[in-house]
């Protein structure tokens, strides 16, 4: 496949932001181009391509393979076939798409948002918004320079019983907030090991690698387990975790970063070839009150109230003054006072599952509204709860305590953690310093 120039590139894709920006009627339907359709993408073509305001007009996607499911699955559900891009520039220098949806790696989130602003685009990025630091505050530039809808698939933010959980947390149910703890305990099991091999036929694996380094070719380092290696993923505190950070930082009401980190763990148990730990626990030091937040991939138990989801427990507790809130997937409980008396709770009957057509539908509302404001998870929202992530793995990795610069962003005069805050890009898949 021939190679686009960067420099080319971003000339062609900021002369056509002007002329993509077409005004969208009453009547007329937002057109979406989804990159990445295996198991995330597909969902989201099922959940865009039933929304009477838009059509899936484009899929793309590294892997042929993946992209005639794809195409069949939009066929079957808005009885007609999408364009099929292989590299990302191409579909972006199409004027007829509104909207991209990424569902792609961790390591091409932020530069595949920030490319599509720069083409005029609004963007649907799924969590975590970015890999580092870094690229995370650049899609903010980009989303605000470009004035584009930018959306962070943090589906909390649009869950009803949540969205009331944090209100009653607002209006001081519990008192004082002094500390929100975070649990991803979400069971996975040993990737083994396996030996490097063969490019899968028609997979264009130099733009799979994109941003990373360049490696040999590793079915374990491919579908969905290179959320364990550093390069292209950020563990489970990255993966399942940031939806947990996210809702932990919102409870405590904070649009900042900490002043301090600690986080250490390790991966024990499985001699395998992820990188990544299987058990974590990072804190996070505001300067009134701590974030606190753990990861395990093992078996385990619970804790306090947060209900069972299948073979794993993943939820939030806030402790206050007053009392404490729990709030899971399933609902979310109220006890105050010396003795713990539970006051008031919300409990589903049924099991509920993970819902994304909330925030896809405020997505689209914002959209035509061209309201940023609208957004239940922009950009800024987006940066700052990956950044999260990113901190208490920047700890874990240099062994160490961590003061960090919330205006900055950054780790004053730690050479070794600023190193992490960023990455050395592969050409031509650069974030550049200045968007």
């Amino acid at each position: 496949m021939k190679s686009i120039d960067r420099r080319t590139f971003i000339a062609s894709t900021a002369a056509m932001a002007v002329s993509a920006l077409r005004p969208l009627g009453a009547n007329d339907r937002i057109q979406v181009a989804v990159i990445g359709v295996r198991s995330r993408g597909r969902e989201h073509i099922s959940i865009f391509g039933k929304q009477s305001q838009a059509t899936i007009a484009a899929i793309c996607d590294i892997d042929p393979e993946q992209s005639a499911r794809a195409v069949e699955l939009t066929d079957q559900i808005q009885g007609r076939k999408p364009k099929v891009y292989q590299d990302l520039r191409k579909l972006l220098e199409d004027n007829s798409i509104d909207v991209i949806m990424i569902a792609t790696c961790n390591h091409w989130h932020a530069l595949a948002t920030i490319w599509a602003c720069q083409a005029g685009k609004d963007v649907y990025v799924e969590k975590p918004a970015s890999h580092n630091i870094f690229e995370g505050r650049k899609m903010v530039e980009a989303a605000h320079k470009y004035n584009r809808i930018v959306q962070v698939g943090m589906q909390s933010r649009s869950t009803e019983h949540k969205v009331q959980a944090i209100r009653r947390l607002r209006e001081g149910v519990i008192g004082k907030i002094y500390l929100a703890k975070g649990i991803c305990f979400k069971r996975r099991q040993s990737i083994g090991r396996k030996p490097d091999g063969p490019v899968p036929s028609g997979v264009d694996y130099d733009l799979w690698r994109g941003p990373a380094p360049m490696r040999p070719f590793n079915a374990n380092r491919f579908h969905y387990n290179w959320h364990w290696f550093w390069d292209t993923g950020n563990g489970d505190i990255g993966n399942q975790g940031v939806h947990e950070m996210d809702i932990a930082r919102w409870g405590l009401n904070k649009r900042t970063l900490p002043k301090r980190v600690v986080s250490a763990g390790g991966k024990f148990v499985y001699d395998d070839d992820q990188e990544t730990p299987n058990t974590q626990l990072a804190t996070f030091e505001y300067e009134d009150c701590q974030l606190v937040f753990e990861v395990r991939g093992l078996l385990t138990g619970g804790e306090s109230s947060v209900v069972l989801d299948g073979n794993n427990y993943i939820g939030n507790h806030f402790f206050g003054s007053e009392g404490y809130m729990s709030v899971d997937l399933q609902g979310y409980q109220i006890y105050k006072g010396e003795k713990r008396e539970l006051v008031e709770q919300v409990a589903f009957k049924e099991p509920q599952t993970w819902d994304t057509t909330p925030i896809i539908q405020n997505f689209l509302q914002a959209v035509r509204s061209r309201k940023a404001q609208d957004l239940t998870c922009d950009a800024e929202e987006g940066h700052l709860s990956a950044a999260l992530c990113h901190m208490a793995n920047i700890s874990y990795r240099t062994r160490r305590i961590l003061d960090f610069d919330p205006k900055s962003e950054n780790f004053p005069g730690d050479r070794e953690a600023n190193s992490y805050l960023a990455r050395a890009y592969r050409a031509p898949f650069t974030v550049p310093q200045k968007i």
